[in-house]
């Protein structure tokens, strides 16, 4: 496949809809290197309903749409598809609806528990079955105050939950039912309605110190109020499955039968073997905007998981040499698990109010490792909802934007 040309025509053709922003196609250095930048509008939110099945929460994520675009241009069906920074598993659960291959990295084993379940999908029903076979016990409790989360009852379901979770677990018997319950508790455990255990805290996709939750609560006059866990349960399930086809599930159950799933360094991934990848779709954390760690203390708690051992693997760069040390060395590893003709799109942004656009970085370390920079591609998208985030100012006007550098190995 060309791919300027047919980056190019897929940014005219959108730039003709009514509310798309122009085309603009150049030339620009960047460390020294000749890149085309395209900047356009390459898919939108509404260009294709994204399934259901991606309606987990986690910080940083990227919206389907974009491994979408990818995967549908780089890939056919049965090919390789890399996310080294999995997080949700928003790449590998697109990629797996669309009948590839996946492979699973990231160094927080959170990501793992969050994305795995999501390609064994359980029916309802036997959901609804297990869950009423729960027989909570009111007398066992979390071994930490978490009062101000939760209300007295609904912290002792959460604690029986995190128990009988643990004992399926190292007996062995963990099934894709009890898989999936752990996902969508671990998703449930705070958040900012009544669909989760907690009393209303920040967004569904972190958790507060318990002081701050303290804080929140006496600003808002509020105390938590019983929340039914299982109800909580079976009613996320029904709609992450609501526009599940049966196709999709039989995509799914190929996908998990070959998945690879690692919890690791991204720049040390020795278990895949040379040139096993057709594409790689990612997004790196960038520099120290997102406090991973502190975001998932509680949800590490509940899966039994030391954050104290988890920290350290997490790469969380402070100054821009610090994060390009270690991009550097997910690059070289990326290009030895790449096949020749093999694509590698790592999205990136502009961060501390647009000071540092971190494709200026990206594209030399690329290049350094051997690939070949195809393009910058900045996908713009007009909403009618602003998101100011990672100081990103143009997100006041009312547009986000994605920008990717696009590499090809030869």
């Amino acid at each position: 496949m060309e791919f300027d040309s047919d980056l190019v025509r897929d940014a005219e053709s959108a730039s003709k809809t009514a509310r798309a922003p122009a085309l603009v196609s150049n030339r620009v250095d960047i460390g020294g290197h000749s890149v085309r930048r395209v900047v356009g509008e390459f898919w939108t939110a509404g260009q294709r309903r994204a399934s259901s099945l991606h309606e987990i929460s986690y910080r940083a994520c990227f919206k389907p749409q974009l491994p979408a675009y990818f995967i549908r241009r780089f890939t056919a069906e049965g090919d390789i598809v890399y996310d080294p920074f999995s997080g949700r598993g928003t790449t590998i659960i697109e990629a797996a609806l669309s009948g590839r291959r996946i492979v699973a990295n990231d160094a927080n084993p959170l990501s793992m528990i969050l994305a795995r379940a999501r390609l064994d999908v359980p029916d309802s029903g036997e959901m609804a079955a297990r869950l009423q076979m729960f027989d909570y016990d009111p007398n066992v409790h979390p071994d930490r105050d978490l009062s101000m989360f939760y209300e007295t009852r609904t912290a002792s379901e959460v604690a029986w939950l995190r128990s009988y979770l643990r004992d399926r677990r190292d007996s062995g018997a963990e099934d894709a039912i009890d898989a999936w319950i752990r996902m969508i508790a671990t998703n449930r455990l705070t958040g900012h309605s009544p669909g989760f255990f907690s009393v209303y805290t920040f967004p569904p996709n972190q958790a507060v110190s318990a002081a701050s939750q303290t804080r929140i609560n006496r600003r808002r006059g509020q105390t938590p109020e019983y929340r039914d866990t299982k109800a909580i349960i079976l009613k996320k399930t029904q709609r992450l499955l609501r526009n599940v086809s049966c196709d999709d599930t039989v995509k799914l159950k190929a996908a998990a039968a070959s998945a690879m799933f690692l919890t690791g360094d991204a720049g040390s991934t020795s278990t895949i073997p040379d040139g096993h990848v057709d594409l790689t779709v990612t997004s790196p954390p960038f520099l120290d905007i997102v406090q991973y760690t502190d975001d998932n203390w509680l949800r590490c708690w509940f899966n039994d998981l030391p954050l104290d051992e988890i920290a350290p693997r997490i790469t969380m760069a402070r100054t821009i040499d610090a994060w390009c040390a270690a991009m550097g060395r997910v690059f070289d590893e990326l290009f030895r698990v790449t096949r020749g003709g093999g694509v590698v799109a790592f999205e990136v942004g502009e961060i501390r109010n647009g000071k540092i656009r971190l494709e200026d970085y990206v594209v030399p370390l690329g290049i350094r490792a051997g690939f070949h920079c195809e393009a910058v591609l900045i996908n713009t998208q007009r909403f009618t909802k602003t998101a100011n985030i990672w100081g990103v100012v143009n997100n006041r006007a009312g547009t986000n934007s994605n920008r990717i550098a696009v590499f090809r190995r030869p």
